[in-house]
């Protein structure tokens, strides 16, 4: 990949100014907007669903990368993709029926994640990989904004990148999670391509200048 991809989540903006939160980190150079849904069930938290990223996608052309936290998301594919996502990715905690999730989200016309959770193993992606256009590892539990990065994500990233250039080259490597300008270039040497930041980003009184700083 020729540069770093931000995506800022949006878990972290105003809520009550979703729009303008939106144009505003798509001036400043977001690559795509991260949009975390959770569902009260798999996570402890609760967030939005279709609709919102059917508004999001009336403001932004750029790619939405939405990550479902949600159990059994084989039930709730078709309304992202028709709402407007571009990149729909599943936890492989979340369902016994990773593979044929995968393929309904490519049905749709959408590029297709798994995502891993802190205590779930590289080897849990590595049957899913040759399909998978994103593969995801979480640096902290998902369900809420705002935790510390956990070291340990470093590895992982590694371990999936050398596993990645073996069997898909092409499928970018994510990281979610207490992402900094402090911890950002471990992750990028570790094998992060595209980086998930919420409050780093929402939270910063420049958020060009943070993005930049990012991807250098």
């Amino acid at each position: 990949m020729n540069k770093t991809i931000i995506a800022p989540s949006i878990l972290s903006a105003n809520f009550a100014e979703m729009g303008k939160e939106i144009e505003r980190i798509c001036k400043c150079g977001a690559d795509w907007i991260h949009c975390d849904v959770m569902d009260g069930i798999f996570v402890p938290n609760i967030t939005f669903g279709p609709k919102m990223i059917k508004d999001i996608r009336k403001v932004t052309n750029l790619p939405l990368d939405v990550h479902l936290m949600i159990t059994e998301p084989i039930r709730y594919i078709r309304q992202f993709a028709e709402a407007g996502a571009d990149y729909i990715s599943i936890q492989v905690e979340s369902t016994a029926k990773v593979k044929q999730t995968l393929e309904l989200i490519k049905s749709f016309g959408c590029k297709c994640g798994a995502v891993i959770s802190p205590e779930t193993p590289v080897s849990a992606l590595a049957e899913y990989l040759p399909s998978l256009d994103l593969a995801l590892v979480m640096s902290v539990h998902p369900g809420f904004g705002g935790q510390k990065f956990i070291d340990s994500a470093l590895n992982k990233l590694a371990e999936l990148r050398a596993l990645r250039d073996k069997v898909n080259p092409a499928c970018i490597i994510e990281v979610d999670g207490g992402i900094t300008e402090d911890n950002v270039v471990e992750a990028k040497r570790a094998g992060a391509e595209a980086i998930v930041a919420g409050s780093a980003v929402f939270g910063s009184s420049d958020p060009k200048v943070t993005m930049e700083k990012m991807r250098r």
